[in-house]
């Protein structure tokens, strides 16, 4: 009897600005999420994922898309069994980039546990807040807890030498959101399975 594989998390890098900031969060929960053995996570950056403007001729709650890009972005997707997603603010909502890349999969997101790590103005809390109403007409399920990093974490840490280490209630919202994603993915999945 081989071992069974812990469920997997991507960890979404939602920007693909240059100079973003999005990277340090990333690298930073990944690495409070690794010290868990219950789930496996990955690094996933919409870089590599370049996906073109939604123009598909069909929702893909629809139709597949015809997009190889999407397809494989898709592809991806379907390995895994939920998604935090790392995402700025801009203008009070998510980035286009990070919009975009949700409005080209369906099938592979549904009964799915999301949860949110956001920077930049209040936490991004605006952002995460239309995420969370996009993620549910998906079939998403986000999770309660988030991380927001407001301005003055941000701030410390992208110009002024600090390092999460010198906030530590991020480190307890981090590991708060790990739990909830934690429980929702076991009975997510497993609802899926039966």
């Amino acid at each position: 009897m081989t071992p069974q594989q812990p469920p997997r998390i991507g960890i979404v890098i939602g920007s693909t600005r240059e100079g973003r900031f999005g990277e340090k969060p990333a690298h930073w929960i990944h690495e409070i999420a690794r010290q868990r053995a219950d789930l496996a996570f990955e690094l996933i950056d919409l870089r590599d994922h370049p996906l073109p403007f939604f123009n598909e001729p069909m929702s893909p709650a629809w139709g597949p898309v015809k997009n190889e890009a999407a397809q494989r972005w898709a592809d991806k997707l379907a390995t895994l069994d939920g998604l935090i997603v790392i995402t700025p603010e801009y203008n009070h909502g998510p980035s286009a980039v990070l919009k975009n890349a949700l409005d080209y999969a369906y099938k592979e997101f549904i009964r799915k546990p999301i949860g949110f790590v956001g920077y930049g103005g209040v936490g991004a809390a605006r952002a995460v807040e239309q995420l969370r109403l996009t993620s549910i007409e998906l079939q998403m399920a986000p999770v309660r807890h988030a991380v927001h990093i407001g301005m003055v974490e941000f701030l410390g840490i992208w110009q002024q030498g600090k390092s999460f280490d010198d906030f530590p209630h991020l480190a307890r919202a981090a590991n708060e959101l790990l739990d909830d994603i934690a429980w929702w993915t076991k009975a997510l999945k497993s609802a899926r399975e039966h």
